[in-house]
């Protein structure tokens, strides 16, 4: 019988996640459903005249794609050539110009599977020479279980919450040095518009981060899932590949850069249909040709995720009959997401024992607590972390689900939650309206036990 001690030990190893345990709790599910993913299911809708001609159109294109016409089948490994093409010159136009192959482009069902391909493909070694992944703190929640899962170390790096939670080069520099002894750091990792902190890197820090990386010789592994979401004042998105480029000959052809997107996040949200894309810049083609390997042994991404990443890479153009209804919604679910930042930000700073940094992009707010130590020293009786006792009774008392700080990487000292904004305004008033009603019935429930 295949019992628990059979399990490879790095398997067991992992961490389960308070974060997966509070997603369990809470039964809240969204279904989505789009114009071109509805006929590519329903062939028939390619003779409905009350759809639009263009979303016929594109369907017959995409179903011509697939073998036999049909979503059910396998692609390649690396997707759909139209797929790829589509995400090409998307990356293209998105940089300026600054040319994008399909043949770098790979993909996978979701971001975080081509991550884990990379990683993969970087880790050798053991003890000292183990390979070890500059990650910052915090960081999304699924990435140290990531990086245990494959047999590389984690070497954090901390954000700099009272800088907007910015990235400092002396910060890595002292990780690095730090990590020195314990592994060999082979690769750093970077979140721009940053999870769960809502930091959007400007040009120089990205410039500063890349001339680190090429000094010390390190791959650069930048997730950018939520490069469509930058509302902050001054703020815009740049991408490290453009930026890699513009920098001239002596970065642009050494650095090792691997980026990541994905309709899971931001304005599409299809987290279900599970599809991203990996561009890979600078990388020996002999080791791409292992990346397709490991692509392989998932066998492909769903079809029906790579027609919704085409979707959001290739949308309609001006003079489609679709353009002006996608244009809208497009435009609606950015001016909201930007109102609802602001106005979750103004909320959270409003009640007591609680600070946050104002969020420039992505979709989450991540507020820091401070907690009566009651609550804190009730959490360890539990053996929790006191962010997750905080985070437990919000979902049990409210039927609000918000992640908890320590699964992001933050210090001993402190104590965050990470709230999704991504969401209808009527129904952000309810969430900060339950959300503000329980904070103050906490503090006080613990206080009275002074």
């Amino acid at each position: 019988m295949y019992s628990l001690r059979n399990v490879n030990p790095m398997v067991r190893r992992i961490r389960v996640s308070p974060q997966s345990a509070l997603q369990r709790r809470s039964e809240q599910i969204t279904a989505l459903l789009q114009q071109v993913l509805s006929v590519c299911l329903y062939p028939e809708l390619l003779h409905d005249d009350t759809l639009p001609g263009d979303v016929r159109q594109r369907a017959q294109r995409l179903l011509g794609e697939c073998d036999g016409g049909s979503v059910g089948s396998y692609t390649d490994s690396c997707g759909l050539p139209h797929v790829q093409r589509s995400v090409a010159e998307f990356i293209t136009g998105r940089d300026g110009g600054v040319p994008s192959y399909p043949r770098n482009i790979f993909i996978s069902a979701g971001s975080q599977t081509a991550l884990k391909v990379m990683v993969k493909l970087l880790v050798r070694g053991e003890g000292v020479s183990q390979t070890g992944v500059l990650t910052p703190q915090p960081c999304p929640h699924t990435l140290p279980m990531l990086l245990e899962e494959v047999g590389a170390i984690l070497v954090p790096y901390q954000l700099r919450e009272e800088q907007g939670w910015a990235l400092e080069l002396e910060e890595l520099h002292r990780a690095l040095t730090a990590s020195r002894g314990h592994c060999r750091p082979r690769a750093l990792y970077i979140s721009n518009p940053g999870n769960p902190t809502g930091h959007v890197q400007s040009r120089k820090s990205i410039e500063w981060v890349i001339q680190f990386a090429a000094e010390e010789r390190l791959i650069l592994l930048v997730n950018e899932v939520y490069q469509d979401c930058v509302y902050g004042e001054g703020r815009e998105f740049v991408s490290y590949k453009r930026v890699l480029f513009e920098m001239g000959q002596q970065y642009s052809e050494m650095v090792e850069l691997a980026s990541f997107h994905s309709i899971s996040n931001g304005i599409m949200g299809e987290c279900g249909l599970r599809a991203g894309y990996m561009e890979l810049v600078n990388v020996d083609p002999a080791v791409m040709v292992f990346a397709e390997t490991l692509l392989c042994t998932d066998i492909s991404t769903p079809v029906t995720g790579q027609i919704a990443l085409e979707i959001m890479v290739n949308p309609p153009r001006p003079g489609d009959p679709s353009h002006n209804k996608y244009t809208q919604e497009i435009l609606t679910n950015r001016i909201t997401l930007a109102q609802n930042a602001q106005r979750a930000w103004e909320f959270l700073i409003g009640l007591p024992g609680v600070s946050c940094q104002p969020v420039t992009g992505g979709i989450f707010i991540y507020p820091c607590l401070s907690l009566p130590p009651e609550a804190v020293e009730q959490a360890k009786s539990d053996g929790l972390e006191a962010d997750v006792l905080y985070s437990q009774t919000l979902l049990d008392e409210e039927g609000v689900c918000v992640g908890a700080g320590c699964e992001h990487g933050q210090r001993e000292d402190k104590y965050h939650i990470r709230l999704c904004v991504l969401i209808p305004s009527a129904t952000l008033e309810k969430v900060l309206a339950r959300l503000g009603s329980f904070h103050l019935h906490f503090l006080d429930q613990f206080s009275q036990h002074a």
